[in-house]
């Protein structure tokens, strides 16, 4: 059991009856009083950020988690089927864990799953992703001023905002935190 003293960012750590990653603290002694770490934390099951406070005597579970690559095979209505590319096993993960990931899953691609224990808590994809684009409205001529996008549709499915010289067929890369335009390629 780990004490307050000890966080390091990234560390994993079991609170509230659940799994929360240290993003980022700050040890602060004020001129009276006790020192104490204020900290951001990272629900890993559901990606929500928390503030918290923790005097400095307060103990904590440390939580062990295990990274693996996992390849992408395919959907269900429920969840995505992951192989573990080492012993070949199947995973099933829900898409209540992969969340809003799941509209760039991509048929072959590696991702990190992350498991505490025996289970699936967490689906990580690479930062940025190739994709094909499949449907494009026509760019309207003399539409260049300003910080113009339009909406795609990418081949996983997925609508993407885009400049607007981005026409059907041609790849682009994409952000996959936050689903944003990055380059052509």
């Amino acid at each position: 059991m780990p004490s307050i003293s000890e966080f390091r960012r990234g560390m994993a750590i079991m609170f509230k009856d659940d799994i929360y990653l240290i993003v980022e603290f700050q040890h602060i002694k004020p001129g009276k009083g006790q020192a104490f770490i204020r900290s951001k934390l990272k629900n890993l099951r559901s990606g929500r950020v928390i503030d918290h406070t923790f005097r400095l005597n307060e103990k904590l579970e440390a939580v062990r988690l295990d990274t693996k690559p996992m390849q992408y095979l395919y959907s269900d209505e429920t969840s995505a089927i992951f192989m573990d590319k080492e012993t070949y096993d199947q995973v099933s993960i829900g898409n209540d864990i992969i969340g809003d990931q799941a509209r760039f899953l991509l048929e072959g691609i590696e991702v990190k799953v992350l498991f505490h224990e025996k289970t699936a808590i967490s689906v990580e994809l690479p930062t940025t992703m190739e994709f094909e684009v499949t449907e494009s409205e026509p760019a309207v001529r003399g539409d260049t001023a300003g910080n113009l996008t339009k909406w795609v549709t990418i081949e996983t499915g997925a609508k993407v905002q885009v400049p607007p010289f981005i026409s059907q067929g041609e790849r682009v890369k994409i952000d996959t935190r936050d689903g944003s335009y990055v380059s052509r390629v």
